[in-house]
């Protein structure tokens, strides 16, 4: 095993750092996790300039050193047989003095001009080596140890370079040199305290995964969105109690180790914090204050999350009731989709309680990439509207350009092709093109609930007298698609209401 400055790692779980590093980024995620991915891709770039210099200077002064010792071969050469002149003209004795001339004239014109002046001139020695320097960095001023504040939980993980990763991330011509370094230099990066968006305040980063909050869990809705988020919070080592409308949904997550509750109410009161995630405000309504709901749950200290995507004033008039009775709420509605759900990288949208906001922050963990704190009730809501109308309309525009250029003759995978390769390139639209091109429109984001979205937006456009006609046209056109029954299809499926 090896000792560093925060914990014990078995060499077993060391890994190659280039192999493994972007299966660890796709896993891992926030700020801190970023910020130990780029200092070690500083580290690399740092050393391999300081690798290639002294490689540089080696072939130099390895030249040099050839070239002197030649000179000096040369230069001995030519001593050794002025000796053997000089020897054989003693004894031939001053009588051959005639011909001791020119014979010394004959050996220097045996010299060509380039030997004379290298005789003639000192010789030229090789610079000595230079010392090799410390391949370690200097600390960054942005790289600091965490000792206070909200972060302060964060233990060094089980990994040198990257906050999450199991295993070492590196690889190298100098491995050792590497190794070392970094064990002295990297640092978990202090966050900045008047960000917007949170990592966990009681989490820790271990082997991959999340220190999960101590606090009970619960969680209603286990819809596309849900069942996601619920799976994620299980895989993390979160305690959680789950209620579904539809009973036979929850049985899965039981095996996963979840446990049961009857009712909203049987939740809400046996739970420290409830999420719900449902369809509309009026199941958002109902889940609240129907039969067995969740105010009847509610006592003073009880905490109610709401992730469902409604219009302010319902998210509002939640927020009362839930206070009302000595309770705590939170907004979080989420942007994403199902395949984000399930890999727990949703973004989540927070307004309400901040206090409340930092206790979910091992869920928020779980089940996103990053999250957003935006101030009082009702400010998630609106920027959650917003961000579906923008995503409503441009799916509506996809489906448009696709069939104008089937109907003009051109061909749509050459259209998709070109899209791709310019500014509008997105994961979103090649997911989208390619379930048109395909004709599979299985449900990743249902076209009902964006439908639903883009009515809502347009209201809130309504309430401060704010045109939104690029949102009105696209709501006609979902409209018409789910006249022809595509409501429970994916919204790319909004392509149908312009081919019939």
């Amino acid at each position: 095993m090896i000792l560093f400055p925060f914990a014990w790692i078995k060499v077993e779980q060391l890994k190659p750092y280039h192999l493994h590093k972007e299966e660890m980024i796709k896993i891992n995620k926030g700020k801190r996790f970023q910020q130990a991915v780029d200092a070690v891709e500083e580290f690399l770039r740092k050393t391999k300039g300081k690798d290639q210099a002294s490689s540089h200077n080696s072939s130099e002064e390895k030249n040099r050193r050839n070239s002197s010792e030649e000179r000096g071969k040369q230069s001995a050469g030519e001593e050794k047989r002025k000796a053997s002149l000089s020897e054989g003209k003693l004894k031939k004795g001053t009588g051959e003095g005639k011909k001791r001339v020119s014979s010394v004239s004959s050996e220097r014109g045996s010299k060509s001009p380039l030997k004379r002046a290298q005789d003639q001139s000192p010789r030229k020695r090789g610079r000595p080596p230079k010392d090799e320097k410390d391949l370690t960095i200097p600390e960054s001023s942005t790289v600091k140890r965490v000792m206070t504040g909200t972060v302060a939980g964060f233990k060094w993980p089980p990994s040198v370079s990257e906050v999450r990763n199991p295993g070492l991330a590196l690889q190298h011509s100098s491995p050792a040199v590497c190794y070392q370094a970094i064990t002295k230099k990297l640092k978990v990066c202090e966050e900045e305290t008047g960000s917007t968006s949170i990592q966990a305040a009681d989490s820790t980063a271990v082997n991959g995964s999340i220190t999960p909050t101590d606090k009970k869990i619960g969680f209603l809705g286990l819809g596309l969105m849900g069942s996601g988020i619920v799976s994620n919070l299980l895989k993390m080592g979160h305690t959680v109690t789950v209620w579904n409308r539809t009973a036979e949904k929850c049985d899965l997550f039981i095996q996963e180790g979840a446990r049961l509750g009857r009712t909203p109410a049987e939740v809400v009161s046996t739970c420290d914090i409830t999420f719900a995630c449902v369809s509309d405000p009026k199941a958002a309504k109902d889940l609240v204050l129907g039969p067995s709901g969740v105010l009847q749950g509610i006592r003073p200290g009880k905490c109610y999350v709401d992730m469902s995507t409604v219009d302010a004033d319902t998210v509002t008039e939640l927020a009362q009731v839930i206070v009302s009775r000595g309770g705590r709420f939170l907004e979080a509605p989420v942007s994403g989709n199902q395949q984000l759900s399930n890999d727990g990288m949703l973004v989540i949208l927070a307004a309400g309680d901040r206090g409340l906001y930092e206790d979910c922050s091992s869920c928020f963990q779980a089940m996103g990439k990053t999250s957003f704190f935006l101030g009082e009730v009702g400010n998630a809501a609106k920027m959650m509207l917003i961000v579906n109308m923008v995503q409503g309309s441009f799916m509506a525009t996809i489906a448009e350009g696709l069939t104008l250029a089937q109907v003009t003759g051109q061909s749509q995978q050459t259209l998709l092709d070109i899209l791709n390769q310019g500014q509008l390139a997105s994961i979103f639209l090649d997911q989208k093109c390619q379930n048109i091109l395909q004709g599979n429109f299985k449900p990743d984001f249902y076209l009902k609930y964006i439908q639903k979205d883009l009515r809502l937006a347009i209201a809130l456009g309504d309430s401060v007298n704010h045109p939104t006609p690029m949102a009105a046209a696209a709501n006609e056109v979902y409209k018409r698609a789910k006249a022809l029954d595509q409501s429970d299809n994916d919204m790319s499926a909004v392509y149908r209401a312009y081919i019939h």
